[in-house]
């Protein structure tokens, strides 16, 4: 049996790629120390997913281990051996990054950098898939030509049409403390690829989403946004008139392609993965998707002061992935998504 280490094992993604994994035969070893607790509250709490895990698969195990203890991290490798790693444990904020910014750059850069060092001194031969963010190209995207339309902001150049692909820029431009510490990781998971000819990919993440997702208000887009309108809660807006843009991809597509790469897997690897275009939707229409859905009126607030680095328009384009992996392919669409999301909420707090 073919045994996978998963970080950040009971976030959104992590928890998808147990799941996916788990049911494919997989023996699946998850390190989550919860993290997410300390950094967004009780609403971030993840140890109810931690649970529905350990209930639900027999495959799996769970370990709380912290990804900046390095030598722990050496130790555990040696002593679980897995056949491949996926790290999805991350500090996701970029409010937060600037707040607490050692921790953020503990996380993301150096428990990247702990993690790759431990699996090389374990094994160059092993997949290890790095869930990156697209927020390593900063602001840049912003400098584009914009068209502003009646709900949303949209590339004024056609060759933008399908999207920001991996060839665009990530230097000068602004990141956020969050985007920096992501770009380190990133870059080094590549490093590790060329330098030391391990089979590694930075997978560049625009909105991941789906019906795990603890989503708060300074991460989770799409989960958060849909809590709001099921509890009536006040969502608020920040800047771009409500207008920008984000492609959406469910988790469910994340671990199909995660799968697609550790059976063919390449070297200091990079791809954007998102919704891509048909995923795309601005908050105003999120906004018009959510209440057809649960027949509730979205409650909101609007403030002129757009987050720092924030993307106005921001789709993926999915050309690499689909040219490297012909037979991948996006299965949820945004209407399926967010009806799953909203099911979730409603399923979670009526409990």
């Amino acid at each position: 049996m073919k045994k996978l280490l998963v970080t950040g094992s009971a976030g959104l993604i992590g928890s998808e790629v147990v799941s996916h994994f788990a049911k494919r035969g997989w023996r699946v070893i998850g390190i989550d120390n919860n993290m997410r607790s300390d950094f967004f509250g009780a609403g971030g709490d993840t140890t109810w997913n931690a649970k529905r895990l350990v209930d639900q698969y027999k495959s799996y195990e769970h370990h709380e281990i912290d990804i900046r203890d390095r030598q722990e991290l050496v130790r555990f490798m040696r002593t679980h051996r897995p056949d491949a790693i996926v790290h999805a444990a991350a500090q996701p904020s970029h409010d937060l990054a600037a707040t607490r910014p050692f921790d953020d750059f503990d996380v993301n850069a150096l428990g990247t950098m702990n993690l790759l060092e431990a699996t090389r001194k374990y094994s160059a031969k092993i997949p290890f898939v790095h869930m990156s963010t697209n927020k390593v190209y900063g602001d840049a995207p912003n400098h584009l030509s914009l068209i502003e339309r009646d709900t949303r902001w949209d590339y004024g150049d056609v060759e933008f049409y399908n999207g920001i692909s991996e060839g665009f820029t990530i230097d000068q431009s602004k990141h956020s403390i969050f985007g920096a510490s992501k770009v380190s990781a990133d870059v080094m998971v590549q490093e590790y690829g060329r330098y030391f000819d391990m089979p590694t990919c930075c997978l560049r993440g625009g909105c991941l989403t789906g019906p795990n997702h603890s989503g708060v208000e300074l991460h989770g887009f799409l989960s958060y946004l849909i809590k709001c309108n099921f509890i009536g809660k006040c969502y608020t807006i920040f800047g771009y008139k409500g207008k920008q843009v984000r492609d959406n991809i469910h988790s469910h597509d994340v671990s199909s392609f995660i799968e697609y790469f550790l059976e063919n897997p390449k070297s200091g690897e990079v791809y954007n993965l998102g919704g891509g275009r048909e995923n795309s939707i601005s908050i105003l229409e999120a906004f018009n998707l959510i209440e057809s859905i649960s027949n509730k009126e979205m409650i909101y607030q609007y403030s002129d002061q757009n987050r720092s680095g924030d993307h106005i328009c921001y789709i993926s384009d999915l050309t690499k992935m689909k040219s490297h992996y012909p037979d991948w392919n996006i299965k949820k669409d945004l209407k399926t998504t967010f009806q799953e999301i909203h099911d979730s909420w409603k399923s979670r707090l009526k409990q």
